[in-house]
């Protein structure tokens, strides 16, 4: 339905100066009586406003021809309201929440809900006056894109008991019960010579615990005489004196600086060995290479695949003993040898064709060779000849052969003066074991023993 328009003529009357707020105060009575009045419109009658008041009225009497051409339209108000509100509902207005509560009320009880979940824990967290500590946020470094967590704590390592070692003590008979640290102190002490550089001694402790941790393990006690003892103090295992002594000695030697330097490698390296597939391995060592170790098995018949040939050139040039010549008598060779006389021919007697090569190692040493006809290994003759080593060359001057030695030992393991060089240039004690023993890994001694 369309609202009625409703045009209103009203005459305008100039008001008199000075009585403005009579006006006002009549023009709001009128408005007040026009409000509650239901008037109608009229034609052709006159219009009379009284005022309440006793001042001039403000609307006065048309008079003669204007009062017949007045035309006053008035419109009821409260009909005047219903239309309104049918035009506001033709252009979609819709009814008030209050009069429609059934579509409202579900939103705002979850409104409400999500309100209290936000809401209670910051009640929770907000802190309070009377809190001594009150929770601070954590500082953000400057720079830093993201809160990095803090690493957590190390693990204490886990300690375990420090084996002992009986000691065989050949020169007495008796046993001497130590722990193992003092054990390696006084190997090291007898089988290295003090003036090595700390990392040749770090690792000359290292292959001496190993040593003795392999036997411990396996409880192996051969080649001890009263078989109550671990370990003998002989070159048949590894040559000790005990620690004690070796501080007396050495400090009344001027060598109080060599001791402190011993207790240092033992120190530095303790509880450390070698390890092959997670057993103590064969630390076998030696003195002096000739440029090359050897295979075990081309000494003692028995491939060990962490005993391989390696090249060792330190030797030759730090070792005094690297290269040695003695004198022999044939027939005191032969002697040694069990060989006669007779089985050698007078020819070779003479150029000295009796002894000859027939094959090397690959560490270029003797591996078989024929002697007055005999076949023998290189160590073989090394051994029973008394030679430093088992690379040799000889010549004969008529019943005397000269022969010169190349290296000192057996050549399997660590050369001790080839680890020397290598410390020398640089190298640490791990890296010059590593050399020496292929494919090793490294553990921790105590550990080993206490899980046996």
């Amino acid at each position: 339905m369309k609202e009625a328009r409703v045009q209103v003529k009203v005459p305008l009357v100039p008001r008199p100066l000075g009585k403005e707020s009579e006006e006002i105060a009549v023009f709001g009575v009128e408005q007040d009586k026009l409000a509650s009045t239901n008037l109608r419109t009229v034609s052709g009658e006159p219009i009379t406003a009284s005022s309440t008041s006793s001042g001039p009225s403000p609307l006065k009497e048309p008079t003669g021809a204007a009062a017949g051409r007045m035309h006053v339209p008035v419109v009821e108000l409260d009909q005047f309201r219903r239309v309104k509100r049918r035009r506001m509902r033709t252009f979609g207005r819709g009814r008030r929440w209050g009069k429609n509560t059934a579509r409202w009320q579900p939103a705002a009880a979850v409104s409400t809900l999500l309100a209290l979940a936000l809401l209670i824990p910051a009640i929770l967290v907000w802190p309070r006056a009377n809190d001594p500590d009150p929770v601070k946020p954590i500082p953000v470094p400057s720079g830093a894109g993201s809160i990095k967590t803090p690493a957590p704590a190390p693990a204490v390592p886990v300690t375990y008991p420090e084996p002992q070692v009986r000691v065989y003590l050949s020169a007495t008979g008796t046993t001497m019960n130590l722990p193992l640290e003092e054990y390696v102190t006084g190997v090291v002490a007898a089988e290295m010579p003090a003036e090595f550089r700390l990392e040749a001694l770090k690792a000359q402790a290292i292959a001496a615990r190993t040593f003795i941790v392999r036997r411990l393990a396996a409880n192996d006690t051969s080649g001890v005489p009263s078989g109550e003892a671990d370990v003998t103090d002989t070159v048949s295992h590894q040559v000790f004196i005990p620690p004690d002594q070796v501080k007396a000695d050495w400090t009344r030697l001027g060598k109080a600086k060599e001791w402190e330097k011993l207790q240092q490698a033992v120190r530095e390296s303790r509880d450390a060995v070698m390890t092959y597939q997670g057993k103590a391995i064969t630390a076998s060592f030696f003195s002096t290479s000739n440029g090359y170790t050897e295979n075990a098995e081309d000494v003692w018949g028995n491939f060990v695949p962490y005993l391989q040939s390696v090249d060792s050139p330190w030797d030759k040039k730090l070792a005094p003993g690297f290269e040695e010549t003695i004198t022999l008598k044939r027939s005191e060779i032969l002697r040694k040898l069990n060989l006669s006389a007779s089985s050698i021919p007078a020819t070779a007697q003479q150029n000295g064709g009796w002894m000859e090569v027939m094959s090397t190692t690959k560490g270029h040493r003797i591996k078989e060779m024929r002697i007055a006809g005999t076949t023998f290994s290189g160590p073989e003759v090394r051994k029973l000849l008394g030679l430093r080593s088992s690379q040799f060359s000889w010549k004969t001057d008529g019943d005397e052969v000269e022969i010169t030695t190349y290296g000192y030992g057996h050549g399997v393991g660590m050369s001790q003066w080839g680890a020397n060089g290598m410390a020398q240039e640089g190298h640490t004690a791990t890296q010059i074991l590593k050399h020496y023993y292929t494919g090793i890994s490294f553990g921790q001694a105590s550990k080993m023993l206490a899980s046996q």
